[in-house]
Protein backbone atom coordinates (compact mmCIF):
# COMPACT_ATOMS: atom_id res chain seq x y z
CA UNK A 1 0.00 0.00 0.00
CA UNK A 2 1.04 3.57 -0.61
CA UNK A 3 0.12 6.08 2.09
CA UNK A 4 -0.17 8.90 -0.47
CA UNK A 5 -2.43 6.96 -2.86
CA UNK A 6 -6.12 7.84 -2.73
CA UNK A 7 -7.07 4.44 -4.16
CA UNK A 8 -5.05 2.66 -1.46
CA UNK A 9 -6.87 4.79 1.09
CA UNK A 10 -10.22 3.69 -0.37
CA UNK A 11 -9.07 0.05 -0.34
CA UNK A 12 -8.05 0.43 3.33
CA UNK A 13 -11.37 2.09 4.24
CA UNK A 14 -9.68 5.34 5.26
CA UNK A 15 -11.67 7.22 2.61
CA UNK A 16 -15.24 6.22 1.82
CA UNK A 17 -16.07 4.91 -1.62
CA UNK A 18 -19.24 3.74 -3.31
CA UNK A 19 -18.08 0.14 -3.50
CA UNK A 20 -19.90 -2.06 -5.99
CA UNK A 21 -17.67 -5.16 -5.86
CA UNK A 22 -14.93 -6.61 -3.70
CA UNK A 23 -12.97 -9.84 -3.55
CA UNK A 24 -9.61 -10.81 -2.07
CA UNK A 25 -7.61 -9.04 -4.80
CA UNK A 26 -9.83 -6.35 -6.33
CA UNK A 27 -12.04 -3.46 -5.30
CA UNK A 28 -14.50 -1.72 -7.64
CA UNK A 29 -16.22 1.55 -6.86
CA UNK A 30 -17.99 4.38 -8.62
CA UNK A 31 -15.72 7.13 -9.93
CA UNK A 32 -16.09 10.27 -7.79
CA UNK A 33 -15.86 12.37 -10.98
CA UNK A 34 -17.79 10.23 -13.45
CA UNK A 35 -17.72 10.58 -17.21
CA UNK A 36 -21.19 8.98 -17.28
CA UNK A 37 -23.73 7.59 -14.79
CA UNK A 38 -22.32 4.33 -13.43
CA UNK A 39 -18.67 5.09 -14.34
CA UNK A 40 -16.87 2.43 -12.30
CA UNK A 41 -13.19 1.98 -11.42
CA UNK A 42 -11.71 -1.47 -10.88
CA UNK A 43 -8.42 -1.49 -8.93
CA UNK A 44 -6.10 -4.16 -7.61
CA UNK A 45 -5.97 -3.95 -3.84
CA UNK A 46 -2.17 -4.10 -3.99
CA UNK A 47 -0.53 -0.85 -5.07
CA UNK A 48 0.96 -0.96 -8.57
CA UNK A 49 1.37 2.23 -10.57
CA UNK A 50 1.18 1.00 -14.19
CA UNK A 51 0.24 -2.13 -16.08
CA UNK A 52 3.94 -2.89 -16.49
CA UNK A 53 4.27 -3.00 -12.69
CA UNK A 54 1.23 -5.25 -12.24
CA UNK A 55 1.95 -8.94 -11.54
CA UNK A 56 0.14 -11.29 -13.92
CA UNK A 57 -2.05 -12.78 -11.18
CA UNK A 58 -3.28 -9.32 -10.12
CA UNK A 59 -3.87 -8.42 -13.77
CA UNK A 60 -5.95 -11.56 -14.21
CA UNK A 61 -8.01 -10.68 -11.13
CA UNK A 62 -8.62 -7.13 -12.41
CA UNK A 63 -9.66 -8.37 -15.85
CA UNK A 64 -11.95 -11.02 -14.33
CA UNK A 65 -13.68 -8.29 -12.31
CA UNK A 66 -13.98 -6.05 -15.39
CA UNK A 67 -15.42 -8.97 -17.36
CA UNK A 68 -18.00 -9.60 -14.66
CA UNK A 69 -18.88 -5.98 -13.93
CA UNK A 70 -19.12 -4.36 -17.37
CA UNK A 71 -22.49 -5.91 -18.30
CA UNK A 72 -23.82 -5.39 -14.76
CA UNK A 73 -22.92 -1.69 -14.80
CA UNK A 74 -24.50 -1.32 -18.25
CA UNK A 75 -27.71 -2.96 -16.99
CA UNK A 76 -27.79 -0.86 -13.81
CA UNK A 77 -27.87 2.43 -15.74
CA UNK A 78 -29.68 1.12 -18.84
CA UNK A 79 -26.63 1.86 -21.03
CA UNK A 80 -26.41 0.83 -24.65
CA UNK A 81 -22.75 -0.21 -24.32
CA UNK A 82 -19.60 0.62 -22.38
CA UNK A 83 -16.02 1.62 -22.97
CA UNK A 84 -13.56 -0.38 -20.88
CA UNK A 85 -10.09 1.13 -20.77
CA UNK A 86 -6.89 1.89 -18.88
CA UNK A 87 -4.90 5.11 -18.93
CA UNK A 88 -1.39 3.70 -18.51
CA UNK A 89 1.00 6.40 -17.36
CA UNK A 90 0.80 10.15 -16.96
CA UNK A 91 1.25 10.91 -20.69
CA UNK A 92 -1.81 8.73 -21.38
CA UNK A 93 -3.93 10.69 -18.91
CA UNK A 94 -3.51 8.51 -15.82
CA UNK A 95 -4.21 10.91 -12.95
CA UNK A 96 -3.91 8.50 -10.01
CA UNK A 97 -0.69 6.44 -10.06
CA UNK A 98 -2.46 3.18 -9.12
CA UNK A 99 -3.55 0.82 -11.91
CA UNK A 100 -7.27 1.13 -12.53
CA UNK A 101 -9.62 0.01 -15.23
CA UNK A 102 -12.58 2.16 -16.21
CA UNK A 103 -16.04 0.90 -17.09
CA UNK A 104 -17.69 3.91 -18.69
CA UNK A 105 -21.32 3.34 -19.67
CA UNK A 106 -22.12 4.62 -23.13
CA UNK A 107 -25.41 5.80 -24.56
CA UNK A 108 -26.54 6.33 -28.14
CA UNK A 109 -25.86 9.98 -29.01
CA UNK A 110 -23.75 10.66 -25.89
CA UNK A 111 -21.22 12.63 -27.93
CA UNK A 112 -18.31 10.37 -26.99
CA UNK A 113 -16.18 8.70 -29.58
CA UNK A 114 -14.57 5.30 -29.93
CA UNK A 115 -11.23 4.46 -28.33
CA UNK A 116 -9.65 5.12 -31.74
CA UNK A 117 -9.94 8.90 -31.27
CA UNK A 118 -8.01 8.98 -27.98
CA UNK A 119 -4.63 9.65 -29.61
CA UNK A 120 -5.83 12.24 -32.10
CA UNK A 121 -5.04 11.83 -35.77
CA UNK A 122 -3.67 8.52 -36.96
CA UNK A 123 -0.01 8.33 -37.99
CA UNK A 124 0.79 7.61 -41.63
CA UNK A 125 3.07 4.57 -41.27
CA UNK A 126 4.59 2.64 -44.15
CA UNK A 127 4.55 -1.15 -44.32
CA UNK A 128 8.27 -1.12 -43.47
CA UNK A 129 7.65 1.00 -40.36
CA UNK A 130 4.78 -1.26 -39.26
CA UNK A 131 6.96 -4.36 -39.83
CA UNK A 132 9.81 -2.83 -37.80
CA UNK A 133 7.50 -1.95 -34.89
CA UNK A 134 5.93 -5.42 -34.93
CA UNK A 135 9.36 -7.06 -34.95
CA UNK A 136 10.63 -4.83 -32.12
CA UNK A 137 7.62 -5.59 -29.91
CA UNK A 138 7.75 -9.32 -30.69
CA UNK A 139 11.46 -9.42 -29.83
CA UNK A 140 10.72 -7.87 -26.41
CA UNK A 141 8.16 -10.52 -25.46
CA UNK A 142 9.65 -12.87 -22.91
Amino acid sequence: MSEDCIFCQIVDGEIPGRVVYEDDDVLAFLDANPMAPGHTLVVPKAHHETLGDLPEADGSAVFAALHRLAPLVEDAVDADASTVAFNNGEAAGQEIPHVHGHVIPRFEGDGGGPIHVVAGSRPDLSDDELDAIAEDVANRVE
